[in-house]
């Protein structure tokens, strides 16, 4: 998810702030006027107008699109890794390249249709596409059908589990009598301004400045799961600043904010209206890991003893105390989140993780034959070449700015010649994707059911012109792409099957630094109390599931956070 933002116009102030002033009802025209005590106002996830409710258009999609209304076939919860089934009553594996899903009776869509296998076939089948994002998922089904109204039964060419399972909570199902005749081209370009879902929420209306859900009380979730979605609206402000954030959530305008918003932890310490899951630092959980990514087809980024120096010179307890002001804490040197424990091999990190050292950065370089030979301060190459390279991060992104501008001065102090730069985000990413970058911080992919997401992310083959989504500095190694598919292959349960894979990884990763693990971006989610209580916490009783609206956060929780809060004075 991005961290700190843009900055913006007057404008976007005034209309925010006009959206929460409340009063009223909804009318389906965008009135910015709804009852206060039923209505959720957030922000922080969306960065410009709303546009597009195509639940096949991954990372377009407006705030809610999948979550709200469209639904997936099971829930995955990170705090017990189990699969919670949704859509689904049940699965199971008849046979090791079977998969079988019992649909539960009686959803419809919004629009009145009964939701039946043959939406689930539909959606699987369109991934047949080749421009749709899953299309990877027909590189192992031989074949998907509807063995009656209720059942799916899905057939496997190759046993890929760990990515099958991710596909089945991640990825919505949607409609087949609306999408199944659609056209590739319709399908990749229809924004979809009339979804029709499952889902317990529906499209009310939409401005450049915000998008409104109203509850349907039709869902099916309130009878079959006894949820009761308290908010009647859920008003999502696009984001304005994080000054503009910070004034409305004091003020009661703001309900849930998903910004990373600087000197929170001062707010929270201070004001007992504003809650966070930690009551002290790291206030939020963690979400996803920041990476230094070098692109490792450049000199001397291509060499594994100068990433190690690299690795070495950063201070990430000044970046913590620093730009974070302890928001955030260490990754450890395998990048995994802490949900995903028991995969890391801890003796092997010990032994071969990295840490901040500048005495050992600076042996690891002139042991590796990289010395100061012209006296400016700076290493040359082995061949006596001059090195000059950028850190890049997008602009107004003010918290990783800093945090480059760390370890841009870390590298120098040790002889590494690094200046951080800030091109606009849109820029970064056609460079990012293109290759024509020397260093990035990225933080592209989540908390997952299993770190094979994270590995695909580090290490997928083979490398195309464009990187778009993985392996962004284009790391070659066939070796441990192997290790990646076989751990793809290992049954979702299996995690000490899982876990002797990843080793074989992190020995390989440890030893090369593909990417350099920086620390765990936190899950920015702050909570205003006054109209809405029960957020999720460390506290004793309270619920621990994400308080977020971050697409695909839904899947992983997010939803119920939606059941368990509750209006202030109940």
């Amino acid at each position: 998810m991005r961290s700190l933002r843009l900055p913006a116009a007057l404008a976007a102030l005034t209309l925010a702030v006009t959206a929460c002033a409340g009063g009223g009802g909804g009318n389906g025209e965008g009135s910015g006027e709804y009852p206060r005590n039923e209505t959720l106002y957030t922000t922080g996830t969306a960065w410009g107008p709303p546009a597009n409710w195509n639940p096949f258009m991954q990372g377009q999609y407006a705030v809610g699109t999948v979550g709200l209304a469209y639904e997936p076939l099971f829930l995955f919860d990170p705090n017990t890794s189990e699969y919670v089934p949704w859509l689904a009553e049940s699965d199971s594996w008849p046979e090791e390249n079977v998969h079988e899903i019992v649909l539960r009776e009686g959803i419809t869509w919004t629009d009145g249709e009964a939701f039946d296998s043959a939406d689930v076939v539909s959606t699987l089948e369109i991934g047949q596409f080749g421009s749709v994002p899953f299309s990877n998922l027909w590189n192992f089904i031989e074949s998907v059908e509807a063995v009656d109204a209720q059942t799916v039964r899905v057939t496997f060419s190759e046993s890929r589990p760990q990515e099958w399972m991710n596909w089945v909570y991640s990825h919505p199902i949607a409609p087949e009598h609306i999408w199944g005749e659609k056209t590739e081209e319709q399908i990749m370009s229809d924004v979809n301004e009339d979804p029709v879902g499952t889902g317990p929420y529906v499209y009310e209306s939409h401005t450049d400045e915000r998008l409104v859900w109203e509850r349907n009380d039709d869902w099916w979730g309130t009878a079959a799961l006894d949820y009761e979605m308290k908010p009647r609206y859920i008003v999502d402000l696009v984001n304005a600043s994080n000054d503009v954030t910070l004034g409305m959530l004091q003020q009661g305008q703001v309900d849930l904010s998903n910004n990373f918003l600087p000197g929170i932890d001062q707010i929270i310490n201070g004001n007992e209206t504003i809650t966070s899951f930690y009551d002290g630092p790291p206030y939020m959980q963690p979400a996803n890991t920041a990476w230094l990514v070098p692109n490792t087809t450049k000199e001397p980024l291509n060499d594994p003893a100068f990433r190690q120096a690299l690795a070495h010179s950063i201070d990430m307890q000044q970046i913590i105390e620093g730009p974070y002001s302890n928001l955030v804490e260490a990754a450890n040197p395998t990048g995994l989140l802490p949900l995903w424990d028991d995969y890391i091999d801890h003796e092997l990190v010990e032994e071969e993780g990295f840490s901040y050292d500048a005495d050992e950065a600076v042996a690891i370089l002139e042991d590796a034959g990289y010395q100061d030979q012209d006296g400016d301060g700076f290493v040359e190459t082995p061949d006596g070449d001059p090195i000059a390279l950028t850190l890049e991060v997008p602009a107004g992104w003010t918290d990783w700015m800093e945090a480059s501008n760390v370890i841009a001065a870390n590298a120098q102090a040790v002889g590494i010649n690094i200046e951080a730069q800030t091109p606009e985000f849109d820029l970064l990413v056609d460079n990012r994707n293109s290759g024509e970058f020397d260093l990035i911080i990225n933080n592209e992919r989540q908390a997952s059911n299993t770190p094979w997401t994270y590995y695909d992310y580090l290490f997928q083959l083979p490398i195309n012109e464009q990187q778009t989504t993985v392996n962004f500095g284009r790391y070659e190694n066939e070796e441990v792409w192997s290790l990646v598919e076989q751990l793809a292959a290992v049954p979702a349960d299996d995690v000490e099957a899982a876990a002797e894979i990843t080793s074989q990884i992190q020995e390989i990763q440890l030893a090369e630094l593909p990417a350099i693990p920086l620390w765990y971006n936190g899950m920015w989610s702050q909570a205003n109390n006054t109209y809405w209580t029960n957020w999720p916490s460390e506290a004793e009783g309270a619920p621990k599931s994400a308080a977020t609206l971050w697409n695909g956060w839904w899947q992983l929780g997010a939803i119920t956070t939606l059941a368990t809060i509750e209006p202030a004075g109940e």
